[in-house]
């Protein structure tokens, strides 16, 4: 058992080793696909059968090294935080690199409750190409004030449960409900933006892609440093993938009621979303990823899920490669097992629990150095001993996994999922996010509290809107995460497997 200390030493070393680009200047990025000042991708194209309304637009995307900031970025829905926290945020970055940053939360999943709204000013200074996390720029940032903005009393008594008595005398003792009051500026200390788990930690990795649809429009999202989620690693940790994106509030999706409540609130007027429609969904079928996706310790990768509710059977597929554009291939695993559905989330109002078993797992080298690496593995430990080929896929299954990959079979893992409707009511599945630290959630108390990007319906399924709300025991459907290989292969790959697969 690697222990998380371990983990982060060998991930520490092997991010050192991932630099091997020959950039020199501050802009340069160490990579050969992005050699340029922009990078260009197509949007992910699935088989024909698989064609999804945003998908088949061809969208092309762009993404500027270093990124323009300048503008208003925000959120498209309910957020949800490890813990869980429910918030929405509005970002503002003026050219004089000033930000103010507007964080409201809510008591719950739907944000229609405000509990408190944090206002957030400072500086940031955008610093260099990431040679960690491809394709991301990394910023440093410095606090000039954070104030609060307590929306009950309700919400004063719960915050002045978690704060410590420091804190809660000098500050909440007289706080006000509707009144701005200080928590932080340059003169005083952290101890109470500590004590709520704050930190802006998320500005030092940043993203912006624009995405040009064939129709003429166009939609900007910012992306920020994703968040720990072990909350005592929260505002010391150093991000390495991002959370969901924020959009510009000039350029974004159509319609999205959110962005405009979003736009307009301020930190006494705090967003309160519309409830959306309860929906009885029939989720058997096939679900896909959004677009390349990125996970923390430089992962890029997609996911492709199909779930027989009948059988309560699912085979996922994980495409993994080397760059943000998901452009160069460097191996996939194709996963199968069983699932059970167990009760509603008690932390997360609409998600449901789930458990799920890995019987069988399928890998496929996609270049000679992953070949290589999976025929140096002993007899028995990997697949047929020596029998890798570039392109050919191998049943681990025989040998109870890989161990150079860190796969064990079988395998079990406690799980969350939520289903909500996107902008053109289009179902989009979410499954819980995995842990930070590359571990497992294969005991109950790891289940996550947050989610993952979400995944869109691309075949045999449909929606049914209702007059009630969402009865989750209607829902027969099961998804998978991913999570980290041993760091071996990030040698290889210049990535990480996060998968449902690794047993540590």
């Amino acid at each position: 058992m690697q222990t998380n200390k371990q983990r982060a030493t060998r991930r520490s070393h092997i991010n050192a080793l991932l630099v091997v680009g020959t950039g020199t200047k501050l802009w340069e990025v160490p990579t050969g696909p992005f050699a340029s000042s922009s990078n260009f991708s197509e949007s992910l194209q699935w088989e024909p059968h698989c064609q999804y309304h945003n998908i088949q637009d061809r969208v092309r995307i762009t993404a500027d090294i270093p990124p323009q900031l300048d503008g208003t970025w925000v959120s498209i829905r309910c957020e949800v935080r490890p813990g869980p926290e429910f918030l929405t945020r509005s970002y503002t970055f003026h050219p004089n690199r000033h930000f103010q940053a507007l964080q409201h939360y809510y008591t719950d999943s739907s944000c229609e409750d405000p509990s408190y709204s944090l206002l957030v000013r400072g500086k940031i200074r955008l610093r260099q190409a990431s040679w960690i996390t491809h394709g991301a720029t990394e910023a440093e940032h410095h606090l000039s004030k954070v104030a609060i903005v307590v929306h009950s009393l309700a919400a004063k008594q719960r915050l002045a449960s978690r704060l410590p008595s420091t804190c809660v005398g000098l500050s909440l003792g007289r706080v006000v409900p509707g009144k701005l009051y200080e928590l932080y500026n340059t003169r005083a200390g952290r101890g109470c933006l500590e004590a709520l788990g704050f930190s802006m930690m998320e500005m030092g990795l940043v993203r912006v892609e624009t995405q040009y649809h064939s129709h003429g429009g166009k939609v900007q999202e910012l992306f920020l440093g994703d968040i720990h989620t072990d909350w005592t690693q929260r505002t010391q940790y150093k991000p390495t993938g991002y959370q969901q994106p924020l959009q510009n509030a000039m350029h974004h999706i159509h319609p999205c009621p959110v962005c405009a409540l979003v736009y307009r609130s301020s930190d006494q007027r705090p967003p309160v979303l519309p409830r959306s429609p309860a929906t009885y969904l029939s989720l058997g079928g096939r679900w896909v990823s959004q677009r390349c996706e990125t996970r923390p310790n430089v992962l890029f990768l997609t996911r492709d899920f199909t779930f027989d509710p009948h059988q309560h059977a699912w085979e996922g597929i994980y495409r993994h490669y080397s760059d943000p554009a998901c452009s160069q291939p460097t191996f996939t695993l194709r996963a199968s097992g069983h699932y059970a559905q167990g009760n509603p989330s008690p932390k997360i109002s609409g998600a449901s629990e789930f458990v799920f078993k890995v019987t069988q797992v399928r890998a496929t080298a996609m270049g000679e150095p992953t070949a290589k690496l999976l025929n140096s593995t002993k007899p028995g430990k990997c697949g047929r001993a020596r029998g890798w080929e570039v392109g050919i896929e191998q049943d681990l299954t025989p040998t109870d996994g890989c161990t150079v990959l860190g796969i064990k079979l079988p395998h079990k893992e406690y799980e969350l999922f939520k289903i909500e409707l996107d902008h053109r009511k289009h179902p989009l599945l979410f499954i819980g996010e995995r842990p930070t630290d590359g571990s497992s959630p294969d005991r109950p108390l790891r289940r996550p509290t947050s989610f993952q990007a979400p995944m869109v319906l691309c075949s045999g399924g449909s929606t049914q809107a209702a007059r009630s709300g969402f009865n989750s025991k209607q829902v027969q459907l099961a998804a998978s995460g991913t999570e980290r290989l041993p760091q071996l292969v990030l040698l290889v790959f210049g990535s990480v497997l996060c998968g449902w697969l690794c047993v540590y």
